[in-house]
């Protein structure tokens, strides 16, 4: 309640109720948020921003698990939320626009916070579910309490026959946590995992191809597929107090690795990416006796990543693509880095109702790359490609280094102790990620690029009462760097962008059964530069970002009695550009869901889902590849009318 910023927050029982799929289902709760459905598991992610794509997509948003981040900074992953078990949460929490002085780089669009549950906090509940297309899943969190301690632990399996031909995945997502405490304070160590293997569906393509139920679930690349796994260990260790400071320390190992075909590329080359780091955060606290209270922080990592990429078979189409695209190794290269941080953040009580909080951070990210293959945009053998090279370029050993500094300052007004009003001015910074900077492309051999950043203006009102639970906030955000690819197939960082809205959240509890919710927001993404891009693109000042729906929303009216929960759920996505010219759009769509549960004895309780409850003709994701003539509508075809059956067991 006391924080100048917005937070959302859906606790346990929401997410239970909703028991979702895919991390999409989750996002229509939050105002602002659209985690974009591709295939299987796959996801873009767009907070105060339109879908980002290709180069610059990746690290505009910080995941974090427990409060420690799932991926060093630089080794994003733009599919990482299916590393994090949200399945297993307790709750999820979402930060909209850049992220405040405790963290840094990748922060710069939002924030995602899962919180996995706290030992001793629950019991044991196990769970079998099915549904439509072959779909079944158990879960299984447990935990147990003593009197020096707790643990708690949880397990997911998941089975999915997809609703397109060959595109079903199977995943493993597990935790465990353990507290102790000690004589000199309290410790808690945490362990998770995740396995994905997944049959992966392409695009279909044409206008509205989405609306032909004759082609809709079809595959045209079902030789198409996506391994991945991530494992993370963490510990905190809190002292007890016995001084004026609070102070609190982590440490933490993060692993992972992906293999996946590029269906979407000429050639289709193998990409097998990894990463696996450490490293160490530490905060103290302390409160004065005017009521201000002083944070500073330290951070520090170690990273080592690595990439490779391999064409089997020819490539096909034109003269020009069989020619720059050979059969062989792309690239293989390692990247060694380390990241050093410290932050300091105030609160200072002004007046009887006014209160500052003001933070600043800086950043130091140096990375060390080492080729492994020739220099250069020759094949793997040195020969050279016709048409003046290949269309990969591997530079030789280099270092490079970035440095940030990213301040906030924002008030609070108490206007009763029900009701606040907040205002921030807040700085976000991503470093170039290591794919930007060393998978160049043709006759590329350097890429001077600089770290995006995002200036962003906030104001809010924020209300809690024991029957409304109320947030209105409005802002504004430019974005100086912008990292895109050009017309010369360059990753370049001169691209400008501007982001305005209103957000708006409602939850109202009718009576002593009935409850509604509201989420929603208006914004607009727009260019504020002129460019000639890749694919055909031309991008024009004052043009709106593509794939960035004006009008996002959901809407929600529930029951629950003694043994009976009854949820249905308005989703809204608006109709949205799908180029930077604005030639072409997506129409939008909206969607019912419904959602019911019966605790029929102590222990036992059944579950039904039914997602897109009128079996709307709708696209996931909708997109136009211009480089063609003339060009080409693609989709990601959604999701029919699906059903779900689970029957649970607790104590």
């Amino acid at each position: 309640m006391n924080v100048a910023a917005n937070l959302s927050r859906i606790d346990g029982d929401a997410l239970d109720l909703v028991s979702a799929l895919h991390p999409y289902e989750i996002s229509v709760q939050v105002p602002g948020t659209w985690i974009n459905r591709n295939s299987g598991q796959e996801q873009l992610t767009a907070i105060r921003s339109p879908v980002l794509t290709g180069a610059g997509s990746c690290g505009a948003f910080l995941v974090l698990e427990d409060g420690i981040p799932t991926r060093p900074a630089g080794f994003c992953n733009v599919n990482q939320l299916f590393e994090v078990p949200t399945e297993l949460a307790s709750a999820v929490e979402v930060l909209r626009g850049p992220t405040n002085a405790y963290f840094g780089s990748n922060g710069l669009h939002g924030t995602i916070n899962i919180l996995l549950p706290t030992p001793g906090d629950t019991g044991f509940a196990a769970s079998l579910e099915t549904g439509s297309h072959s779909f079944a899943r158990s879960r299984i969190r447990w935990d147990d309490a003593t009197a020096t301690g707790a643990t708690s632990a949880g397990i997911l399996l998941d089975h999915d026959g997809g609703y397109r031909d060959e595109s079903g995945y199977e995943q493993v997502k597990a935790f465990v946590k353990n507290r102790r405490n000690l004589a000199g304070g309290v410790l808690q160590v945490s362990a998770s995992l995740s396995e994905l293997d997944q049959e992966t569906a392409g695009y279909i393509t044409g206008f509205q191809a989405y609306k032909n139920t004759a082609t809709r679930f079809g595959n045209p690349n079902p030789e198409a597929f996506r391994e991945a796994g991530s494992r993370r260990l963490a510990a905190v260790w809190q002292p007890a107090a016995g001084g004026s400071w609070q102070q609190e320390y982590r440490a933490y190992l993060r692993n992972s690795e992906m293999e996946f075909l590029q269906h979407f590329l000429p050639g289709q080359p193998l990409e097998e990416n990894g990463q696996t780091s450490g490293g160490l955060m530490f905060s103290s606290k302390r409160g004065f006796a005017d009521g201000m209270q002083l944070t500073l922080g330290a951070d520090a990592e170690l990273v080592h990543g690595y990439l490779r990429e391999t064409q089997a078979e020819p490539a096909t189409g034109s003269a020009f693509l069989i020619a720059t695209r050979p059969v062989g190794k792309h690239y293989d290269y390692d990247v060694f880095g380390y990241q050093l941080g410290a932050f300091a953040a105030l609160r200072v009580p002004l007046k009887q109702r006014w209160e500052l909080q003001s933070g600043a951070r800086m950043e130091y990210l140096r990375y060390r790359y080492d080729n492994n293959m020739l220099s250069g945009n020759t094949r793997d053998d040195g020969t050279p490609c016709g048409f003046g090279g290949c269309q990969y370029n591997r530079p030789a050993d280099r270092s490079d280094a970035f440095f940030n500094i990213a301040p906030n300052v924002g008030v609070l007004y108490r206007f009763d102790p029900k009701t606040i009003g907040f205002a921030n001015l807040t700085r976000g910074f991503r470093a170039p990620q290591a794919t930007e900077l060393y998978r160049l492309q043709r006759s590329q051999t350097v890429a001077e690029i600089d770290s995006e950043t995002v200036d962003a203006l906030e104001a809010g009102i924020r209300h809690q009462d024991g029957n409304i639970r109320l947030e209105a906030v409005a802002y504004l955000m430019r974005k100086r760097h912008f990292i895109f690819r050009d017309a010369a197939d360059f990753n370049v960082s001169n691209g400008k962008t501007e982001h305005s809205g209103v957000e708006v959240s409602i939850d109202l509890q009718l009576n002593d059964r009935f409850y509604a919710a509201l989420a929603g927001s208006f914004s607009r993404q727009e260019y504020r530069f002129d460019s000639a891009a890749d694919q055909g693109e031309t991008i024009v000042t004052g043009n709106a970002v593509d794939t960035a729906p004006e009008l996002l929303g959901s809407a929600r009216i529930g029951y629950t009695g003694n043994r009976f929960t009854g949820e249905l759920e308005w989703t809204h996505t608006d109709g949205y550009f799908l180029d930077a010219a604005n030639t072409a759009r997506y129409e939008g769509h909206h969607l019912l869901n419904l959602r019911l549960n019966w605790q029929f004895s102590k222990r036992w309780s059944a579950a039904m889902r039914i997602n897109n409850l009128t079996d709307e003709l709708y696209a996931d994701r909708a997109d136009l590849l211009s480089v063609t003539a003339p060009p080409v509508y693609r989709y990601f075809p959604g999701h029919p009318r699906e059903v779900y059956v689970s029957l649970s067991w607790q104590r």
